[in-house]
């Protein structure tokens, strides 16, 4: 990508958000705030999306089936589980014509999860227990009525989620099917750069249940939670769950990147799902729910990895491998080979900005690698790691095999 054809730039003025990861993703032009807790993902914004949505998609495609849900509802299915005025973020939308409105029973629900809708479908296309046990999944954008929109992709109105669903014959093999997903969490999280300070840690059932479930905290100076590590069991809870002999643990302040909610048979009872077993009588099926916030984990790896200057991507993530600078003479042979070898590049190619300002963009946009060629280079280039304070010449070759 030619910097001179990119969409939206960098805007160092933009004025300072409520949290790092609103203020450098808008000052870098990742993403664009419309109104508050809603934001465009612009290109550089959605490049870092997509990323972090294949390495989700990856792992849950050896837990399950991909499918895409309905965003609205019907207000009966909600109904039906007792949720419609239960839970406080629901929104719903209401036709603005009065005969629509009679002719539709008044309002829909835009669903902000979809325990609810899942339930009712899987009761018509799985019965037997043949069919048992399944998980489906889905990547979508969901909508919840937060009261206080805040800390910029970490808490909105709108939002992307991948969210699993898993059913069982039985509570054991729900049970195993639970631990394995941790796993995978632990292998995306692992990908995504932010495995070894991220902690499984015990939470309340909230709306779902009233057993513990388990969320999946990332240690961060300036996370939202309080949570208490037990070292000597390996062990973490959450500060809602009380844990007993607070102060025998760490206390660390973290943001929540995924949860597990064990959901017994609620939801299939509420539809009177069950499943036909090997000798015609009808059975309980067991039920889980997996979240995980594809743009909040976005916002938690900005909030973990910047610093003065700006942004500082994982590799995995990273919108661009590389950020190539041209110093008054042209890079786009050294561009060429790049993408030759495959290798993602964003080229600043710009003629009227000077050496500082790209430096600076190159800093705050936060790609892994900087790359310089000038007439000072000469057959080199000037290679820097971001972050790092040294850069070193190479020999183009050299570079393309380190990478």
């Amino acid at each position: 990508m030619r910097y001179s054809r990119l969409f939206a730039r960098t805007n160092k003025s933009a004025k300072e958000q409520d949290s790092i990861n609103a203020t450098l993703l808008t000052k870098a032009g990742f993403i664009d705030q419309i109104m508050a807790g809603v934001y465009i993902f612009l290109p550089l914004g959605l490049r870092v999306l997509n990323k972090i949505e294949n390495i989700i998609r990856k792992e849950m495609d050896t837990l399950g089936a991909e499918l895409l849900m309905s965003t609205l509802s019907p207000k009966e299915i909600w109904k039906t589980t007792g949720r419609l005025d239960t839970v406080d973020v629901l929104m719903k939308a209401v036709p603005a014509n009065d005969a629509a409105k009679n002719r539709h029973n008044g309002e829909y629900i835009i669903n902000p999860t979809h325990e609810d809708l899942i339930s009712s479908i899987a009761q018509r296309f799985r019965p037997s227990y043949k069919d048992l046990p399944f998980a489906v999944y889905q990547i979508q954008t969901k909508f919840r009525n937060e009261p206080r929109a805040k800390s910029g992709l970490l808490r909105g109105r709108e939002f992307r989620m991948k969210d699993l669903y898993s059913f069982h014959a039985s509570e054991a093999d729900f049970k195993q099917f639970y631990e394995t997903v941790k796993e995978s969490y632990k292998t995306i999280f692992d990908r995504v750069g932010v495995g070894p300070d991220t902690v499984v840690t015990l939470a309340s059932g909230g709306d779902f249940t009233k057993e513990y479930s388990h969320e999946f905290q990332t240690i961060c100076e300036t996370g939202e939670d309080v949570i208490y590590i037990d070292e000597k069991n390996s062990i973490a809870y959450n500060k809602e769950v009380a844990p007993e002999n607070k102060s025998e643990m760490k206390e660390a302040r973290a943001s929540e990147v995924g949860n597990l909610f064990p959901l017994g048979t609620r939801f299939p009872d509420a539809f009177g799902y069950q499943f036909t077993d090997e000798k015609g009588a009808r059975q309980p099926i067991y039920m889980g729910s997996y979240g995980l916030g594809s743009s909040r984990l976005m916002g938690v790896l900005v909030e973990k990895f910047h610093d003065e200057q700006g942004i500082m991507w994982p590799q995995a993530v990273a919108p661009f491998t590389v950020h190539l600078i041209a110093l008054r003479v042209s890079g786009d042979e050294i561009y060429a080979q790049l993408k030759e070898k495959n290798i993602e590049v964003l080229y600043d190619d710009r003629e009227d900005v000077s050496a500082g300002q790209k430096f600076a963009d190159a800093d705050l946009i936060g790609c892994p690698w900087r790359i310089v060629v000038s007439a000072k280079t000469g057959a080199q280039i000037e290679v820097k790691r971001r972050g790092s304070a040294e850069s070193q010449l190479m020999d183009m070759d050299d570079f393309i095999k380190s990478l």
